[in-house]
């Protein structure tokens, strides 16, 4: 089979996506002739995206909501987090076969380790039990994690998320102030300016939090959440929620040309497109 030089995205919305200005200057960084390309694919038609791609040629595709689990019903082989989450965030090629792996958590892992972060042994706070909640958890556990304290507002959906990893379990949220890494893997505080923060657009209350913890937020816009700037005003080391996209979409490439692009220009790419919205 003759692959072509065309990635793609397929998602709804996809207007507003980060990926085709990140995966265009990996790319570009990495000499290779490729091209990136985002589709709006309705609800329920991700199977049919699929196919496309067997019929087109299509030499990679990048899922995002609402279209993950739909893809891992639709393709030939699962890698093993993809499997377990039942979600797929990534197709490649092997042979004549798709694969469909889900990158995010492993690139949630990366992200950390790239701050000098080690999660293993660290025990964890995850706050929320959706899709980036559940990668995370299952790369956590993969990473070595000791303790994965999953809170969520619906026990049902935590109790759910906390089956992902032997060392995961439900918590409360005095759990939080135990924790060494503190996780805000839900969407509060997206797109609010950390000015006009209330205590609705915080995951949880500051006073949970202490100085000499890591606090990391998947949110990236605004990069600095208010949730952030509080915790940085107690002392405590943060981290922001682009690193976890950027380093998803290293893993994606390195599937798609076996080779790992440059995380930094990706990075510098991502930040120049946030800067200009």
């Amino acid at each position: 089979m003759t692959l072509g030089s065309l990635a793609a995205l397929i998602g709804s919305p996809v207007d507003h996506s980060l990926s085709p200005a990140i995966h265009r200057a990996g790319f570009e960084d990495a000499g290779v002739d490729w091209s990136y390309v985002a589709f709006d694919v309705a609800p329920g038609q991700a199977a049919e995206a699929v196919a496309a791609m067997r019929v087109l040629g299509i030499a990679g595709l990048s899922v995002t909501m609402p279209h993950k689990t739909d893809v891992a019903a639709a393709v030939d082989s699962l890698e093993p987090a993809a499997r377990a989450l039942h979600s797929v965030n990534t197709v490649s090629w092997d042979g004549a076969e798709l694969v469909g792996s889900s990158t995010d958590g492993a690139g949630f892992v990366a992200s950390l380790d790239e701050q000098g972060v080690d999660v293993a042994g660290a025990r964890v706070a995850v706050i929320g039990a959706g899709g980036a909640a559940r990668s995370v958890i299952d790369a956590l556990g993969r990473a070595g994690a000791v303790e994965i304290t999953v809170l969520n507002r619906t026990r049902e959906r935590a109790e759910s998320a906390a089956t992902l990893a032997s060392a995961a379990s439900v918590g409360i949220s005095s759990d939080i102030s135990r924790a060494d890494i503190v996780i805000n893997a839900t969407s509060i505080g997206m797109g609010v300016a950390p000015d006009a923060a209330t205590e609705d657009d915080l995951p949880c209350a500051p006073a949970l939090l202490r100085a000499d913890q890591i606090i990391v937020d998947l949110v990236y816009h605004p990069l600095q959440t208010a949730w952030l700037g509080k915790a940085t005003d107690l002392g405590a080391r943060t981290i922001d929620g682009l690193g976890m996209l950027i380093h998803q979409a290293v893993l994606q490439q390195e599937r798609w040309l076996g080779v790992r692009p440059d995380a930094t220009v990706m990075r510098i790419a991502a930040e120049a497109e946030l800067g200009s919205r």
